[in-house]
């Protein structure tokens, strides 16, 4: 993958992660894919990114005063349950199968935020 192509993703999925929590996973796995990381490596990798996004997002929350500790600490037990649960499942869906959930999973997110 060129430089150029990792900035381009590393720039969308900060700014995407910033603004909506999390939200340039859902930049970086198509992106990932797009330039040539096989599926479950492009998810994979996704995390990783998003994961020191999430935290450098999450300090700057706090500083501003936006974060609700406790309400995220009340997710985080189940949270980790689910990711454990994911990254088991991850090894063993064929990648034609993960596409199109992601894609549902996406498209749903999309309906529910124009809807509501």
């Amino acid at each position: 993958m060129k430089n150029i192509h990792k900035v381009i993703i590393g720039g969308i999925s900060g700014v995407l992660n910033g603004l909506f929590g999390s939200g340039g996973g859902v930049a970086a796995v198509p992106l990932l894919t797009r330039f040539g990381v096989e599926p479950r490596k492009s998810h994979a990798t996704s995390v990783a990114i998003i994961f020191v996004l999430s935290l450098v997002s999450t300090g700057l929350y706090a500083l501003n005063g936006i974060l609700d500790v406790s309400m995220a600490m009340s997710f985080i037990p189940a949270g980790l349950a689910g990711a454990v649960v994911g990254a088991v499942f991850l090894k063993k869906i064929p990648n034609s199968l993960l596409r199109r959930v992601f894609g549902i999973v996406i498209l749903i997110s999309a309906v529910r935020m124009l809807v509501a």
